[in-house]
């Protein structure tokens, strides 16, 4: 791969569609970690699950947003899975909040689905799936 490819490999990742993915995911950061960090500091014994699994999903959120800026294959791969992950998690916490309320004292940002956000939580990692996954290298068949 040519240092001119590698560039467009990168910027591949922040055009178009990832410069929103970028944005949404920066703002999900700043939400979740700020929110969990408060929650930590001052009302930890609460709700310990809730808070703990809103700041996993903060510093899953960070490490996504550096791998879409960061660009290039890698980044991209690490991204694809983590957004797997991220959905995954969405998903269980979700149902888990509406199977078993009492579970979670205060809720989550995966709580409902994501609802207390606008349902990001679950509509940014299949957004982010479908952009990532739209973006794999094809071989060539030469």
């Amino acid at each position: 791969m040519t240092s001119g490819e590698a560039e467009v490999s990168r910027q591949r990742l922040i055009s178009g569609p990832g410069t929103l993915l970028v944005w949404l995911y920066g703002v999900m950061v700043v939400g979740a970690v700020s929110r969990s960090a408060y929650q930590i500091a001052t009302e930890f014994d609460r709700a310990p699950l809730a808070y703990s699994l809103s700041a996993v999903a903060g510093l899953v959120y960070g490490f996504i947003t550096y791998s879409l800026v960061r660009g290039g294959e890698t980044a991209r791969k690490a991204a694809l899975a983590c957004c797997v992950a991220e959905l995954a998690g969405v998903l269980t916490v979700g149902t888990w909040t509406l199977i078993e309320p009492s579970a979670f004292p205060d809720a989550t940002v995966w709580s409902d689905f994501g609802m207390g956000y606008l349902f990001i939580p679950v509509l940014l990692p299949l957004s982010a799936i479908y952009w990532l996954r739209r973006g794999v290298p094809r071989e060539d068949a030469a």
